[in-house]
């Protein structure tokens, strides 16, 4: 799924660049791509994403924030068996709590109707193996000192497409940032500011 750029080219003509069209679009798609790298985190809003956790522990920590619950995004939460097939339907409030994006499992409550086998005989508290869940997540509208760093980050690569390191005409002689050659990346301040946005590294089975 292609992720949309995290800020605009109304945006970066805003922020004084002169390119646009093509150009434009490139450095903003850049720029996202490295923020995002860093803060492992989609950031823009995705609806209704399935992904399957690890669990077999008690809190489950859903990998992209903030997480959306409302009526239009509901939060699907099913424990998988492995092998045998079954599945149990967890919900919120029966099976366990959430604060944020941490769902953190309660004792267990059994289906009058489930198959003999699994989970019986599971450990009270504890998550399956693996969790299936579905939610959405993100930012409607991107936070504003994210927008101010992808377009930092843009400026930079315009400001030297050809990757020069400097450029000599006559008298003249410009030299580049180091930073802006090979693509501008994240500087130190930067990489603070987007330090709440981040999250630490997490495997996520794909579903």
């Amino acid at each position: 799924m292609a992720l949309p750029p995290l800020a605009t080219t109304a945006d970066l003509a805003a922020a004084g660049a002169t390119a646009t069209g093509p150009a434009a679009e490139l450095a903003l798609r850049r720029a996202s791509a490295r923020v995002r790298k860093y803060t492992r985190q989609t950031l823009t809003l995705v609806e209704g994403d399935t992904v399957i956790l690890p669990g077999g522990g008690r809190v489950l920590a859903l990998p992209q924030r903030p997480v959306i619950v409302d009526a239009q995004h509901p939060l699907t939460v099913t424990e998988l068996s492995g092998m045998t097939g079954i599945e149990l339907a967890c919900v919120e409030g029966r099976d366990y709590t959430r604060l944020g994006a941490e769902l953190t499992r309660g004792e267990p409550w059994y289906q009058p109707t489930r198959l003999v086998g699994w989970p019986y005989n599971r450990p009270s508290g504890v998550w399956a193996p693996q969790v299936r869940v579905t939610y959405s997540h993100g930012y409607s509208e991107v936070p504003d000192d994210i927008v101010d760093i992808v377009l930092a980050l843009a400026v930079m690569n315009l400001s030297n497409p050809e990757n020069l390191r400097e450029q000599t005409i006559d008298d003249y002689r410009r030299v580049w940032a180091s930073e802006t050659i090979g693509g501008a990346t994240l500087s130190d301040s930067q990489k603070a500011d987007l330090r709440p946005y981040r999250r630490a590294a997490f495997t996520v089975a794909p579903s």
